[in-house]
């Protein structure tokens, strides 16, 4: 699904200084996998969630997606890779507050070239335990339930991986467990899944967690047993 080999970027301060913000990193994530990406703040794991969703490019590196060189795509072409093979769950809901939580879901299907999209958004919800939330605007939800409908909005389209940026980083702990669930519940069924996070007890419910220091990866570990979210949020 995913190979990054020799990945680098590089930043320039007003001053002309260098700033590494990832530094030679290679990975290497199957079709399937529920992988953590942990580090702390300023390690670089927010850049490499963005080269992983085609929101920025490498300075140096090859990046390979389901066996495409991706990383020299222009614009266009990477926003078209983005609206369909890509899904993104971000640690703000990035919500539109005076549409209910279909329509908010929605959203991606007006870049589809679908010929027919109808009740994808209501499926979509029905993914997440929303079915019953469908016209409710985010207001009238809590903070799990609008992370919830940001999942179904990066699921709508059907893509082949999800990315979740500090997906947990905004709710409390049973909030927190019961999203932690739901990516469980769709890694089960087929979906990869790359969850970046500061949190070592959300990365224990990944399958395999890869720590980033200083922009290179450091540790790339199997999970023996995943900590099983829906337990906790009973």
């Amino acid at each position: 699904m995913i190979e990054l080999e020799r990945i680098s970027k590089t930043y320039r301060r007003p001053t002309g200084e260098a700033v590494n913000a990832l530094i030679d990193i290679s990975l290497k994530i199957e079709a399937g996998e529920f992988v953590a990406i942990v580090g702390t703040s300023g390690s670089g794991k927010s850049t490499l969630m963005n080269i992983l969703g085609l929101l920025d490019i490498p300075s140096t590196g090859s990046y390979r997606l389901r066996g495409h060189d991706v990383a020299g795509l222009g614009p266009d072409a990477q926003a078209q890779w983005r609206n369909k093979r890509i899904g993104f769950v971000f640690q703000t809901f990035h919500l539109l507050p005076r549409i209910s939580a279909v329509e908010n879901v929605e959203l991606p299907l007006l870049y589809s070239d679908r010929n027919d999209t109808r009740g994808m958004g209501r499926r979509a919800l029905e993914m997440v335990g929303l079915s019953d939330r469908l016209s409710h605007r985010p207001s009238e939800l809590s903070g799990g339930q609008q992370q919830r409908v940001a999942i179904a909005r990066a699921l709508v389209n059907e893509p082949d991986l999800l990315l979740a940026d500090e997906p947990t980083g905004n709710l409390d702990r049973r909030s927190a467990n019961e999203v932690i669930a739901i990516f469980q519940s769709l890694n089960r069924a087929g979906r990869t899944i790359v969850l970046v996070t500061h949190d070592a007890e959300i990365a224990n419910h990944c399958q395999r967690v890869a720590r980033i220091e200083r922009g290179g990866i450091v540790a790339d570990d199997r999970v023996a047993a995943p900590k099983m979210a829906l337990e906790e949020a009973l």
